[in-house]
């Protein structure tokens, strides 16, 4: 591997509260397709417009355990093979996660340059933005650490900023410049005056550097991360496609940020200026920012009427949404809760999700539909002792040989076929057709056909949790977990 080459580190373990309901712990909106116009996934998008860099790699991908197979699905549907999907046993912040990726992109002798991006930005002028990238490789390869700072287009208070030790000129807009100092998020009067300077840029948590040099880093001024990330990688566990960092090893990292743990306190930092229209989308009004709408500034998605509105954001995935006489609202209808809130409070949404969470409303971590590695479930109604859930298994997929303590389920098939093991007997059903899989029994669910398997489960009995599987066998090495 030759200095050309650069490895994209895409972290996306972030749980996106603040665009609650819609991002919710099960599927944040790294997963979602916030851009109609691709229709591709943030995450998808964040390696996609990489491509035609010189020297670019297959990306290394640091995701929670429960987002694996999302990851690794949206990464086939964009035919692209990541070089590791590593797993974190818990979340300690951007620094450990970044050493491991580094410590696993020098695995095999080799020093490429890691460009560190977050999986949840969105970027207009992706022409700007590789140029700026092909850019920085001069500094990285020079042993820089180079981060990359957004030009501000207001007085934001939701991120920090980055002082250059000098401003650019317009006519080389692309150099480098050395940093002196970050500022963490200002308040409104202090974000005011940044700005009015030229040397200040936004955070943007975009950085580019070589692998051996953010690992030298690291040692000076983090060693425990060093030294617990090494025993995490030593230990790790090859899962299918995926590398499970050793749990309590990686859990002694220091939960901190690669800015506080390198960037504030070494001497290499560079700072590149961005303009290319880049968004972190961490509120519902950032997403009205940047989204097409209306005559009257509305943003409307679904089934939506709108009289005597203006500037608001009205998102209807299932109900009719009528707004009269609206004005800087955000109303986002889902299956199964609806937010109505001032765009200037949005910024508090990720609070609100808290205190579902505080009160245990399942509605603050999960969505009725639930992604599963065979496909998904969505829970259509339920009782105290019954629900009723409509499962979708994709084609040539299986769930696991299994069986239940606490429940009976009957399966009725309404689109494709179903290959139905009921304690070591098999049977093929299709549309119409049904089966009884009664309590103890150990069953497993197949889809042998080309199209996608649908059928309604109902569920009876005292206990109706996902934790009541017993797993015998699983193709996606789930055994040893009682949950998916």
């Amino acid at each position: 591997m030759t200095d050309k080459s650069i490895v994209p580190v895409i972290l996306s373990g972030g749980s996106g509260t603040r665009l609650w309901p819609l991002s919710r712990e099960s599927y944040p909106k790294q997963f979602l397709a916030l851009d109609s116009l691709t229709q591709k996934t943030l995450l998808q998008e964040t390696y996609q417009r990489l491509l035609g860099l010189e020297g670019l790699e297959d990306p290394i991908l640091i995701c929670n355990e429960d987002h694996r197979f999302i990851v690794a699905e949206q990464f086939k549907e964009i035919n692209t093979n990541p070089q590791a999907i590593i797993l974190e046993p818990v979340g300690r912040n951007t620094a450990p996660a970044i050493a491991v990726a580094a410590i696993q992109a020098i695995s095999s002798g080799k020093d490429p340059l890691l460009l560190i991006l977050a999986a949840d930005h969105l970027i207009e002028n992706i022409i700007e933005f590789k140029q700026v990238i092909e850019s920085g490789k001069t500094y990285a390869n020079q042993g820089r650490l180079v981060t990359f700072g957004i030009v501000p287009t207001s007085a934001e208070t939701g991120y920090g900023y980055i002082e250059a030790e000098e401003s650019n000129h317009q006519e080389k807009k692309r150099n480098g410049l050395n940093i002196k100092k970050f500022i963490e998020k200002p308040n409104k009067d202090k974000a005011e005056k940044l700005i009015k300077d030229p040397r200040y840029t936004w955070n943007s948590g975009m950085f580019l550097f070589k692998a051996s040099s953010i690992l030298n880093e690291l040692e000076i001024f983090a060693p425990e991360i060093i030294k617990y990330s090494k025993i995490a990688i030593e230990k790790d566990v090859v899962d299918l496609d995926f590398i499970r960092l050793e749990a309590e090893s990686f859990k002694k990292c220091p939960k901190i940020s690669i800015d506080i743990a390198v960037m504030e306190k070494t001497n290499l930092g560079t700072v590149l200026p961005l303009n290319a229209g880049w968004s972190d989308i961490g509120s519902w009004e950032s997403l009205w920012n940047i989204s097409k709408k209306n005559i009257d500034s509305n943003y409307m998605k679904g089934r939506v009427i709108a009289e005597k509105s203006k500037n608001c954001f009205l998102s209807s995935e299932n109900r009719l949404i009528v707004g009269l006489g609206l004005e800087n609202l955000i109303v986002v209808e889902t299956n199964d809760a609806i937010l109505v809130a001032n765009k200037e409070h949005s910024q508090n949404v990720g609070t609100i999700v808290k205190s579902l969470n505080k009160s245990k409303f399942p509605e603050g971590k999960a969505h009725r539909k639930i992604y599963r590695p065979w496909g998904n479930y969505t829970t259509i109604v339920e009782g105290n002792r019954w629900q009723v859930k409509l499962i979708e298994v994709k084609p040539n997929a299986s769930l696991s040989l299994q069986m239940h303590h606490h429940r009976a389920e009957h399966w009725i098939i309404v689109n494709g076929t179903a290959l139905i093991e009921k304690n070591g007997e098999r049977e093929l059903l299709t549309e119409n057709e049904s089966t009884f899989i009664p309590l103890g029994c150990k069953h497993r669910l197949s889809n042998p056909g080309l199209m996608k398997l649908e059928l309604i489960e109902v569920q009876s009995g005292n206990y109706l949790d996902e934790d009541d599987i017993i797993r015998f066998e699983d193709s996606y090495g789930r055994i040893k977990k009682s949950v998916e």
